[in-house]
């Protein structure tokens, strides 16, 4: 009998080309994006800038997380969303001051609507502080994540 293991490291390959001094169009897999500036910041409003990208990132590993949590455990889940609240410190992205944490806190606002009890949600909580490697990275940099639930029941 073959024994397959499962691979626990993959490395990801993205690439990003600088289309001006404020857009990177970036391709990871077959999927393009933009990273880009507001206009009143010299680009051309074409995408996310990155520090918006950061926390597209931390509201999109929250939700995949949770349903798989979620998932594993027979949770079902009705409907769910994810708001994210920052004050940004841009001292650094002007060049005026190095800054050790340049968003100190986020607020995340989870709506989340399923049948679960108190303790599976809580179980949930516990488990995706665990798991969502973009909580994780940005938590290890230093910034707090406020999450506040809100549970309705279908």
């Amino acid at each position: 009998m073959v024994t397959i293991k499962p691979m626990t490291v993959a490395r990801m390959r993205v690439a990003g080309e600088a289309a001006s001094h404020s857009r990177t169009d970036v391709t990871v897999r077959d999927v393009a994006t933009t990273i880009d500036e507001p206009e009143e910041r010299g680009g051309t409003n074409k995408g996310l800038s990155p520090t918006e990208t950061l926390m597209a990132s931390l509201i999109g590993c929250t939700n995949v997380i949770t349903h798989k949590i979620a998932a594993a455990n027979g949770i079902q889940i009705a409907a769910m969303s994810v708001k994210a609240d920052a004050d940004f410190d841009r001292r650094g992205v002007t060049l005026e001051a190095e800054v050790d944490v340049p968003v100190p806190e986020i607020r995340l606002k989870i709506d989340l609507s399923t049948t679960a009890s108190e303790s599976e949600i809580e179980m949930v909580k516990r488990e995706l502080a665990k798991f969502c490697p973009i909580s994780k990275v940005i938590r290890q940099a230093g910034t707090k994540i406020v999450e506040e639930w809100t549970v309705t029941r279908p």
